[in-house]
């Protein structure tokens, strides 16, 4: 019989009329309700099987590990605490909310105003502020606790909806008693039930004979956080009524029986326990990732299985190595080993943007296929704002079914296959009540946008229940270096709490400044000083860093299996002519080039210049302002076109130009014979590098056009002839121009024949990254007035970015004892996976998006005309929308495929309110609610047939070749 572990008799037999009567929940519409002993009872044993098949091994540990009874009393201690934590239910602030159950009350003695007579100071006494004070007078009444010692236990009362109280409520509800208890004769009836309440919670829950022992521990802030965000997640589920009737339809059941047919109804996925792989990093690898016959494990995925081994306790793993050194695969395998010796209960892989995270979800699911323990299900999430367009994930989501409860003896129907073949039931589960922008990230495995992890280090609801999300899994953090001060600001503080947390932690990057990453070293581990001076000096590379919460760090220098490029660097004067001058001269007999340019506006301008030199069919386009769906055609169509050899399929036979944004920087496998780069920050031109020759095509790479076989790279995007370079006006607004000289910089001596010449990879990518970041000066004495007038700005924007950085980053990990009062004080509120929440925690103007659609010369509204046919061969182009009634959730899940972000003309507070005041005049009222989950509240962009429209003073044209074109209107 499934008890949660509590004893018997139940607690209703321990309670006199007064406490009986106390309810804790009502529904209006169907006038059911619950005791407030029922749902005690209810949360109590739901914390109960949380913690013994739903909590990871780490977690539990991290509770535990303070208290005299170890993992027994960890349990005792969450089950109890889900117990109580409704306690401020028994007040008259509370219970005087619905009047019916407040004249039962009334009836037994505990007296009460009624609503409208308390007034605005009800307010003052939200039940769980309430049960905080009731619960901390209880332990310092009943057992000599002293108030400090209270509050580090009933936080997680005061906290359990989502924000815990600060002093000032405290000592203004102190200061208002009449809240908690009604005055006169009715008071010691409230007194004794508060008391008699808690007596029983004690007895029942198995904690009346431990409480003494629990008096001289000082719990870590970081198990108050968990705590608090057990507690919540057993009052969540015990709350659900589809799990646990109300009453009277819920009231013939016994306790036991509510709690098994809750359990099997919400069937939840345990957390994966990983076993220690056993053999060497080419048996781990060729287990888990499908080597191909003779292929080797690289030195550095064998460096970092070693490094990961040999490590006393897990803890962080920085790994800098080329481009397609297999990082991703390194980290996963890493991950697996710090899992099994960590008991952390999944895994969180970080990734820059949307489009990264999606490319991340299938190997995520494929490398989950090969972990050993088939049978088991595992809960699985994508995570960010439009994971539900991803039709990898939308499968799982389909599949996901709905939580209510199953009675004991109840029959469940047999899983459906699903359809791209995996066992609706099998081993990978997008589970419904996992779901939602506070629940997500408790899924087991996730792979989703860095916000996710970065909102760990906000100051915001629910924040308790994010941090839980992480304590129990081994967080991936990828391309780590493409995260400017801002981030970096809120990711230390996020890696402060995870080295609390013991949280097993991999960063990867192509390279990091010494600096920086000496910085996040000292972050997780919470150490600084001569012990992490070899993490801050500019060393080997590839380079392997290891550092154990509070430990010192150590370092592996394995080799680079990569092939080494040199790559030969020009200058090239920025002009449109030249640009096209020069491409045609170099691909003469063939071949495919890139050019990466730094805003949008460049490569629609470079593009149309092109394509009147080659003709339409030799240009392709690729940038950020294309809808998802377009956007995610585009990289499907790069790979397909322009990936590595034997995978590739469509590679033009003649000359072709790709003409791209910093979408080309990040997570596409493609390679070009010839790169033409706007300047931009050296580390990321080492990126857009690595796009180049990044495969052999032949011997000596004679598979390539004559003229191609040796890697060249065209920088352009700056004036050249100038005393100092001048970088172009758009780049400077993205990169700055400090970031920008100092590039030019370190490159100097490799350009046009320099004595540097070339640059070789992977040998000059460390060099290069610190030359430009650390704060040496750099390049010659001539453009040292410029380069001070550049660091001043520099320096200036960096002071104000960590300036309001600061304004809600979490605090530092407080002292053990230390109540979270005030944990999250001034902080935003609500946030989740917006655009307003994005801005946040990334330093940048609030974006406006929307769905584009098209309107017809009749005034009809359809789906983009040239949309492709889905997987199943459904036609998606110019579905019809109908504006009286819901579409087809097909039909709007298209529409809703085809989001737009705007491009930063529209981000300015002026013309945003104005673009979005245009836009609400596009209000179709039976797109809106629960049964358009697609369309409801999105903002609709209808292009004409021409796919044009004006928009805030601005002319926009959408097409499926070049995506969204901006122009003065």
């Amino acid at each position: 019989m499934i008890s949660g572990g509590i004893s018997h008799p139940g607690l209703l037999s321990r309670l006199q009329a007064p406490a009986r009567s106390v309810w804790a929940k009502h529904d209006r519409d169907a006038d059911g309700w619950l005791p407030l002993w029922r749902h005690m009872e209810d949360s109590a044993a739901v914390a109960g099987l949380l913690w013994d098949e739903w909590l990871p091994v780490g977690v539990r540990k991290l509770i535990s590990e303070v208290l005299p009874g170890g993992e027994a009393d960890g349990r005792r201690l969450v089950v109890w605490l889900a117990g109580v934590h409704d306690i401020g239910k028994a007040t008259p602030a509370f219970a005087c909310q619905v009047d019916q159950l407040a004249d039962v009350m009334r009836g037994t003695g505990l007296e009460m105003r009624s609503r409208q007579a308390m007034g605005p100071d009800r307010r003052l006494a939200p039940h769980g502020l309430a049960g905080q004070i009731l619960l901390a007078e209880w332990l310092e009444e009943r057992h000599g606790w002293t108030a400090k010692q209270c509050g580090q236990f009933a936080v997680a009362v005061g906290g359990h909806h989502g924000v815990p109280p600060e002093n000032g409520q405290i000592k203004a509800l102190y200061d208002h008693e009449e809240l908690l208890r009604t005055p006169g004769r009715s008071n010691g009836v409230w007194r004794q039930t508060q008391t008699e309440l808690l007596d029983a919670c004690a007895e029942h829950f198995g904690v009346r004979d431990t409480i003494s022992s629990w008096k001289v521990v000082k719990l870590p802030q970081t198990a108050q956080v968990l705590l608090s965000a057990v507690v919540i997640v057993s009052d969540w589920i015990a709350s659900n009524p589809d799990l646990f009737p109300y009453f009277p339809e819920g009231a013939a059941r016994t306790g036991e029986e509510r709690l098994a047919a809750a359990w099997r109804g919400l069937d939840l996925p345990a957390p994966w326990r990983a076993d220690d792989p056993v053999g060497d990093a080419q048996e781990l690898f060729g287990s888990r990732f499908g080597l191909p016959a003779g292929a080797k494990v690289r030195p550095v995925q064998e460096a970092a299985v070693e490094l990961a081994r040999a490590m006393e306790v897990p803890g962080l793993m920085v790994v800098e190595a080329p481009m397609g050194e297999g990082k991703t695969e390194a980290a996963l395998a890493v991950a697996e080993i710090f899992a099994a010796r960590s008991g952390a209960g999944g895994v969180f892989f970080a990734l820059p943007t949307m489009a990264t995270g999606n490319a991340m979800f299938p190997r995520l699911l494929e490398w989950l296929e090969r972990l050993p323990g088939g049978g088991s299900r595992r809960s699985v999430h994508l995570a960010h704002a439009k994971a539900s367009l991803n039709e990898e994930f939308a499968g799982l989501l389909a599949r996901g079914g709905r939580v209510a409860a199953v009675d004991v003896d109840a029959v469940v129907p047999a899983p459906r296959p699903g359809g791209d073949g995996r066992v609706a039931s099998g081993e990978l589960v997008a589970h419904s009540w996992l779901r939602g922008r506070k629940k997500a990230m408790l899924a087991s495995f996730v792979a989703g946008t860095v916000d996710q992890l970065l909102f760990a280090g906000l100051k915001s609801r629910h924040l308790a229940l994010r941090h839980l999300a992480v304590a129990g899994k081994v967080v991936v953090i990828d391309e780590a270096h493409a995260y400017d001060t801002y981030m970096s600001l809120y990711l230390d503080r996020v890696l402060a709490w995870l080295g609390a947390y013991r949280v097993p932690v991999i960063v990867l990057s192509a390279t990091l400044p010494a600096a920086r990453r000496r910085e996040m070293v000292e972050a997780y581990a919470g150490v600084t000083g001569a012990g992490t001076e070899n993490v801050g000096a500019d060393g080997e590379y590839p380079l392997l860093t290891a550092v154990a919460p509070g430990g010192v760090p150590v370092v592996r220098c394995p080799e680079a299996s990569a092939r080494a490029v040199d790559v030969r660097v020009e200058r090239l004067p920025d002009g449109l002519d030249v640009l096209a001058d020069r491409l045609e001269a170099e691909l003469t007999d063939g071949g495919c080039a890139l050019v990466v340019r730094n805003t949008v506006g460049r490569v629609l301008e470079a593009a149309q210049v092109l394509r009147d030199r080659f003709g339409e069919d030799a240009v392709t386009v690729a940038h950020s302002c294309f809808v998802d769906v377009d956007r995610a055609a585009k990289d499907s169509d790069l790979l397909r076109r322009f990936g590595p050899p034997g995978r590739a399929t469509g590679r033009p036979s003649g000359r072709h130009v790709v003409v791209a944004s910093q979408v080309a920087e990040q997570s596409l496998d493609v390679d070009f014979d010839l790169l033409v780069s706007d300047l931009c920050p050296v580390d990321l031109l080492l990126q857009r590098m690595g796009r180049l020759h990044r495969h052999r095509r032949g011997e000596k790479q004679e598979e390539r056009p004559a003229r191609l076989r040796t890697a060249t790279c065209l920088l352009t995007g700056v004036d050249w002839q100038s005393d100092v370079p001048v970088p172009v006006r758009g780049s400077v607004t993205v990169y700055g121009k400090y970031a920008l000289l100092r590039s030019a910089a370190v490159l100097d001596p490799h350009l046009d024949g320099g004595p540097a010449r070339p640059v070789r990879l992977p040998s000059d990518i460390s060099p290069l990254v610190q030359s430009a970041y650390r704060e040496a000066p750099v390049g010659p004495p001539s453009w040292a007035e410029s380069f001070e007038e550049a660091r001043v700005r520099f320096d200036r924007f960096r002071a104000d970015q960590a300036e309001r950085a600061a304004v809600f980053r979490l605090g530092d990990v407080g002292r053990p004892g230390r109540a979270l009062f005030g944990w999250v004080a001034a902080g935003v509120g609500d946030t989740d996976d917006t655009r307003t929440g994005r801005a946040q925690v990334r330093d940048s103007q609030e974006s406006l998006e929307v769905v584009v659609v098209q309107r017809r010369s009749d005034g009809s509204l359809t789906t983009l005309p040239w949309l492709a046919r889905d997987r199943k061969g459904r036609q998606r182009g110019g579905l019809v929308l109908p504006q009286d009634q819901v579409p087809t959730p097909f039909a709007a899940r298209t529409a809703a495929s085809c989001g737009l972000r705007l491009p930063i003309q529209f981000s300015y507070a002026e013309t945003l309110d104005r673009a979005i005041a245009e836009l609400e005049q596009l209000y179709v009222l039976a797109w809106q609610g629960k049964d358009s989950p697609w369309l409801s509240d999105q903002l609709i962009l209808a292009l004409d047939e021409d796919c044009q429209t004006q928009l805030a003073g601005f002319s926009l044209h959408y097409s499926h070749a070049d995506g969204l074109e901006v122009t003065r209107g």
